[in-house]
């Protein structure tokens, strides 16, 4: 193999890694969502408590939203573990939707499963609504 082949290859798995982190980075953080406080009242679809973070699937009356929670650490501190809901329960979540508004995605800060039980996964950026 001479040195333009491995060269090629070099800059191909370049681009293949950078595609997979910029993917996987796409709804890391806060910046894909809008600034204005959103609420959405549901009925849980699925749950993955684990790594990088937590998700819900919650089925509202417009269809199924995806709802990133924090990370496994961070939302078993604040009691969203395990057992703290299950599939079928009611979950109200206050925390800011996609800027895309195809998307149904939110980020949620606070968690309430079925009107009495609240979560603060992300206690700094519970909105006063």
């Amino acid at each position: 193999m001479n040195s333009l082949d491995v060269n090629r290859r070099t800059m191909l798995a370049g681009l293949v890694m950078s595609a997979l982190v910029s993917t996987a980075a796409a709804h890391h953080g806060w910046a894909w969502t809008e600034e204005t406080p959103f609420t959405l009242t549901g009925t849980i679809d699925d749950i993955y408590i684990g790594n990088p973070h937590c998700t819900l699937k919650v089925r509202a009356d417009d269809g199924v939203w995806d709802v990133d929670l924090a990370p496994l650490m961070r939302s078993v501190r604040a009691g969203f573990g395990e057992n703290a809901a299950k599939v079928g329960d009611a979950v109200t979540l206050i925390g800011f939707r996609s800027r895309d508004h195809n998307e149904r995605h939110m980020k949620a800060a606070r968690v309430i499963v079925n009107d009495d039980k609240t979560y603060d996964v992300y206690p700094t950026h519970v909105p006063d609504i």
